[in-house]
């Protein structure tokens, strides 16, 4: 028997509510399905440089971030491309972008390459 999961939505609601609390700016940019989307994290470092993480699952079942751009932030371009690309293949997709310069955003599992 698997575990219950959170909907996608109330997920990302919450996620906007703690950034809130820490005074981080996050704005949905793109909604997919309410109840089972995949969740793309676009953290703008606000000076033209943008990371993309997609949440994944490990061997194990738990849940991490991969870092869909890399070790290196990328321009907006390259990132929307990217995430365009994933809607392509899922249009399921959510995107959480959010204005974290500082880094202080903590993620709810680790990252992965």
């Amino acid at each position: 028997m698997t575990e219950p999961r959170l909907k996608t939505d109330l997920w990302i609601r919450a996620q906007i509510r703690l950034c809130d609390t820490l005074f981080i700016p996050a704005v949905i940019a793109r909604r997919g399905d309410s109840d089972a989307g995949q969740v793309m994290i676009k953290r703008n470092l606000l000076d033209g440089r943008f990371y993309v993480f997609a949440r994944t699952v490990t061997l194990e079942g738990e849940f991490a971030w991969r870092r869909a751009t890399g070790p290196t932030p990328v321009d907006e371009d390259v990132a929307k491309d990217l995430i365009d690309r994933e809607v392509k293949f899922d249009p399921d997709v959510w995107v959480l972008e959010i204005e974290d310069p500082k880094e202080k955003y903590k993620f709810d599992g680790p990252i992965i390459s």
